[in-house]
């Protein structure tokens, strides 16, 4: 097949630093060439892929030239799909709403995996003025706000299975990845940390509107010993951190739409302690591969129990349930079904 993948500029494909979305797609991207696709990728021009790439912008935009007009840059991503729709059996758009419009006209099939959140207001309104648009969700939570759009699929996300090494041995911290948000649960972290006599390790950036909470909340409960920030940390170093800990904590207070963190801990052995929100039902299974707990006096007692689960079946689940491979097949057999309900039906016989 000839698929085009749309990615969203902000962050490169992989992306330097942060940016989950962008992983997920470099490594869809990936594994569709492995199986013998032709891929094109449209993202920015500081991209890496195994596919081809078709740059409609120089660098992405959080590390690009400041005062940058994103609206102008996705116009032109827009454009590039626009004109080179036809040399595609099939487009996938990661760019949420903006290409709707033209995808629906150009006449090759497409689909659009939502990423985001969509309990957002006038998200009905958009829908249903698309209601033949297909869409994947990366969650059966995620798409409960918007239950008349045309989902075809729940697909989670996956990894490559050798991107992490797992380690089976007990971790000596509780490990905290995730931007500084107050939706993230830095907060209850570090109470459950401390409550638990426990050292937290965050490896997080701060975004810049957060910067108020930041110093407020969580920089005086930052001591260098027993509540440490490491900062951001990219791939390489994201494998250290979270095979050394004894559980990832995701105390999170808002409809995550997946939650990448939970199987990259996975993958490295690592159980997650997740409040039950959003997608976490989904992702942790209870007693396996974590504990899902409702509130800060449950996280606690589940930091005491992490010991007696087995590491070993954790990155089993893992590779069962959320590798790379896996996610790719299950968008083949999508692209499939989408080019088959457009194929023209064939010519009726005449005498």
């Amino acid at each position: 097949m000839r698929i085009a993948q749309l990615a969203p500029l902000a962050e490169s494909v992989p992306p330097k630093l942060y940016g989950g979305t962008e992983r997920v797609i470099a490594w869809l991207v990936d594994e569709l060439v492995a199986l013998g696709h032709d891929v094109t990728l449209f993202a920015s021009g500081d991209s890496k892929t195994k596919g081809k790439l078709h740059a409609v912008w120089p660098r992405a935009l959080r590390l690009g030239r400041r005062g940058v007009d994103p609206s102008a840059a996705c116009a032109l991503l827009i454009e590039a799909i626009a004109e080179h729709a036809r040399d595609f059996d099939v487009i996938h758009s990661h760019v949420d709403w903006l290409p709707l419009p033209v995808l629906s006209r150009t006449g090759v099939p497409f689909l659009t995996t939502m990423h985001g959140r969509l309990d957002l207001p006038g998200l009905c309104d958009v829908v249903g003025r698309f209601p033949n648009a297909p869409f994947v969700s990366i969650s059966d939570s995620q798409r409960r706000p918007l239950p008349d759009a045309n989902w075809i699929a729940t697909i989670p996300h996956g990894l490559p299975g050798d991107l992490f090494r797992p380690c089976y041995e007990s971790g000596s911290y509780l490990a905290f990845l995730g931007r500084l948000t107050r939706e993230k649960g830095p907060e209850d972290a570090i109470q459950i940390a401390r409550a638990a006599r426990m050292p937290l390790r965050i490896a997080a950036k701060i975004p810049r509107a957060e910067t108020a909470y930041f110093k407020k909340k969580l920089e005086p409960e930052i001591d260098s010993e027993n509540i440490q920030l490491v900062g951001e940390i990219d791939e390489i170093r994201k494998q250290p951190f979270l095979a050394g800990a004894a559980a990832l904590l995701f105390p999170i207070d808002w409809p995550e739409p997946f939650g990448l963190v939970m199987i990259e801990a996975m993958a490295c052995g690592t159980p997650v302690i997740a409040y039950r929100s959003g997608s976490v039902p989904e992702v942790v299974e209870d007693g396996v591969t974590g504990f899902i707990v409702d509130g800060v006096e449950q996280a606690i007692a589940a930091v005491s129990e992490v010991g007696r689960l087995d590491r070993t079946r954790v990155r089993a689940r893992f590779e069962e349930r959320f590798v790379a491979s896996r996610m790719a097949r299950a968008y083949e057999g999508r692209y499939r079904e989408l080019m088959r309900a457009h194929a023209p039906l064939p010519m009726a016989g005449g005498d």
